[in-house]
Order: structure tokens, then sequence, then C-alpha cells
């Protein structure tokens, strides 16, 4: 019941709430994002939602527009290099994906559940299926983020969101979303460079 109705419920619930009580902080952010460089203020990738289709996740644009597409971070030869000074700031503090929100609305993603993969982040998306891991709603953070996040190997990382899927309940995602705030205000596992997973 939970799974199937309950859970969408609360995420539209909640992210339109949320909508109405962020709006400020949204123009606040895109304000800054334009004043700091030139480009677009939200920033669009192909992404992996349920059932592996595709669709387009929404952030707020922390590099150049010059920085190569789909491709992870920690492919870039110097990542910090196509970074703008918001940008290391949106990225540290994770504010760079309030935009998903409007995903949650749409129904691409859900509240919790495991980070959307990149539509050619093959491995990742091979390591999820034995998991059943791609069979349900890619999230706005789950519980591979809060057990390592980017410093995760891919494995490992497929491994949590496989006991994520097992574990879904009301209860497990309150659990995730309270680690989560505070895995936010430590700063916990956001890395650039090398042990980059996903381009964020």
């Amino acid at each position: 019941m939970y799974r199937k109705y309950v859970k969408r419920i609360i995420d539209f619930t909640f992210s339109f709430i949320a909508m109405i009580v962020l709006w400020p902080l949204f123009l606040i952010i895109a304000i800054l994002i334009k004043l700091d460089s030139k480009g677009p203020v939200f920033f669009k990738q192909k992404r992996v939602g349920k059932g592996k289709e595709h669709f387009y996740i929404l952030k707020f644009r922390t590099m150049i527009t010059d920085t190569p597409k789909d491709m992870p971070t920690h492919m870039l030869n110097n990542p910090e290099m196509y970074i703008t000074r918001v940008g290391k700031f949106l990225r540290k503090s994770s504010l760079d994906e309030l935009p998903q929100i409007i995903n949650i609305l749409r129904g691409e993603m859900s509240i919790i559940g495991p980070r959307p993969a990149l539509w050619n982040q093959y491995d990742l998306i091979e390591e999820r299926d034995k998991y059943g891991a791609n069979d349900i709603y890619p999230g706005l953070t789950g519980w591979a983020q809060i057990n390592g996040r980017d410093e995760l190997p891919i494995d490992i990382k497929a491994k949590f969101d496989g006991e994520y899927v097992q574990k879904i309940s009301f209860i497990f995602d309150v659990k995730v979303f309270v680690k989560t705030v505070f895995s936010m205000l430590r700063g916990e596992g956001v890395k650039e460079g090398s042990s980059k997973e996903e381009a964020l």
C-alpha cells in the first residue's frame, strides 16, 4: 500500500508545499547564478528513471556552459575549472538539487529513492538491475547518499540501493530524510574530481 499509493501522495504533497515555501530562495539563487556567469539558470540532463525510462533531471546550473555534456564529473580532466563561484557553494550545500522538486511534482522522481543514474552510466544501471533498483522511482536523496554518497564505488552504491528497495516503508523514508538533512549540514560525502561518480 505504501509503496504503490501512499508514497506518491506524500511526494506530491510535500513537494507542492516546498515549492510554495521555497520560491523566494529559488529566486535568490536564480539571480546569483545569472550575475555570476552567462547561461541559463537551470541545467537539464538525461537520467534513468523508473523502469529505465529516460527523463530530464533539473538542477541549478553550477558549471559554465562550455562544460562537456553527459560526462560524469570524475571524467573531466580538471573539474574545478568548469565550476562557477556560486556553483561551488550550491554543490557543497546541495542547493543545486532543489529544482528536482519539479521532477517530483511531475511524477518522474520521488523524495527518497536511488539517485538517478546518467543515461550512459551503463555499469551502474547494470548493477542496479541485480537488486531491482531500476524498478522504482529515483529519489532526491537515498540510502546510498547517506552511506557514502560520492565516495562509494559503483557496486557498493548499487547494493545500498537494493537494500533500500527491500526496506521501503514510511518509517525508513523518514529515517533517510532526517539523516540526509544532518549529512547536508555537515557537508559529508561530496567530492569533486577523480572520486566523483556522477555529474551533479
